[in-house]
């Protein structure tokens, strides 16, 4: 079985592109914030901090405990997806980058003699190389090469930083004996536990189980795929539809009290309308999340007739916010979600004839916000949170800096 997937994993890419762009910055502990604030947490932090035991996720205030020379860094979204874009042209150079799984992961599928070791090396030698000598030396990569994507991934993750790894097909399944299961991708804590019921508790338990075992274990086919990604054999990418989509920001403290907190989902709604509408969706169901510092979070939700109507999102956002606690609760982080989601042609029309003509208005204040800058026109509830919720970056979502950039 020869080698077929070469897997980029940019390492703590938010702080290294922090690190490039200001080298005040380079070799010392910073954690990139998304807001400046003491009650907010890391969510990136260069090797330096990660050396203290700071991580993804790690609050502000802990961090600073760990790591007092710590320097907070407010994170710049714009920023990180310019250099992503960059990266992946750096890559392309090289050899075709297959598919992009997140801000910070791609895969590359090899061909021909880029299947022998020493090529793929060599391969992995020059990607390494010309992204030094065109973005940086403090843009690194660990690169994990494999009979399959699965296991490149594995690969990637067995040095870091900077690293480069080779999983042959004669290396399995000695390699993967020494990992944890959680270090496998697809194995969260859930999925650990219900592995251990299954009586499996180890690499090399999940090794050993045959394939109905496994599908048993998973509940699903998911479970046949792990013993062939396991063993090296190609299994298909499946593409997953978008079920849902939403934007969250923490609030800052002056923006810290209900009025403020409707604006700054006003803005949200606004931005993830114009989201759902370059994807050609609608949404039957909107969800609104406030989490407070002083109580358990307030969540409210309805369904409604299909639409990626603007002015009707925002009227049942306003209907929704009915329901707000009246008690004098602080709001630290606000949400909102847009689920049930389908193109036009799969959503049903009203049983009592209602036509929306806001398409076409729509259609028109996108095309103005696109061309001229996000806040060229926007709804007048979100006037307040304009210099708010900036973009954001989540897991396997590569903001689109034509729809969600704030400029």
């Amino acid at each position: 079985m020869q080698l077929a997937a070469l897997y980029l994993d940019f390492n703590s890419y938010f702080a290294s592109v922090e690190q490039q762009m200001r080298p005040e910055l380079r070799g010392k502990p910073i954690a990139v914030l998304p807001v400046v604030a003491e009650t907010t947490c890391c969510i990136a932090a260069s090797y330096e901090a990660k050396a203290f035991g700071v991580k993804t996720g790690t609050r502000v205030s802990d961090a600073r405990k760990l790591c007092p020379d710590i320097i907070m860094v407010e994170g710049r979204p714009p920023l990180y997806v310019e250099f992503h874009h960059r990266l992946v042209e750096i890559v392309e150079s090289c050899t075709h980058v297959e598919r992009t799984l997140s801000i910070d992961e791609m895969v590359c599928m090899l061909t021909g003699s880029q299947r022998q070791v020493e090529n793929a090396l060599k391969l992995a030698a020059a990607i390494k190389k010309k992204i030094e000598c065109e973005v940086g030396s403090y843009i690194r990569c660990s690169i994990g090469i494999a009979p399959n994507v699965f296991l490149a991934k594995v690969a990637s993750n067995m040095q870091k930083p900077d690293g480069c790894v080779v999983l042959r097909a004669e290396d399995i399944p000695e390699r993967l004996l020494t990992l944890k299961l959680r270090d496998l991708n697809g194995i969260g804590k859930r999925m650990e536990s219900r592995l251990m019921e299954f009586g499996i508790e180890s690499v090399a338990d999940l090794y050993a189980a045959n394939r109905q075992q496994l599908r048993s274990a998973w509940g699903s086919v998911e479970g046949e795929r792990m013993y062939d990604k396991l063993r090296g054999v190609h299994v298909e990418y499946q593409a997953h539809d978008r079920r849902s989509l939403g934007h969250s920001h923490v609030l800052p403290p002056e923006l810290r009290n209900a009025e403020s907190a409707l604006s700054v989902l006003h803005r949200l709604l606004q931005k993830a309308a114009m989201r759902m509408r370059s994807y050609g969706l609608q949404t039957s169901s909107i969800s609104v999340r406030v989490k407070f510092l002083n109580a358990s979070s307030w969540v409210a939700e309805t369904r409604m007739n299909s639409t990626d109507d603007t002015l009707i999102l925002t009227a049942t956002l306003e209907q929704l916010w009915r329901q707000y606690p009246k008690r004098k609760h602080v709001p630290y982080a606000v949400g909102i979600s847009f689920s049930s989601l389908n193109t036009p042609d799969q959503c049903s029309m009203s049983l009592f004839g209602e036509v929306v003509q806001g398409s076409k208005l729509n259609g028109v204040l996108d095309e103005l916000n696109s061309r001229f800058g996000k806040n060229t026109v926007y709804l007048g509830r979100a006037h307040d949170a304009l210099k708010h919720a900036p973009m954001r970056i989540a897991f396997n979502h590569i903001p689109d800096l034509t729809t969600e950039s704030d400029e």
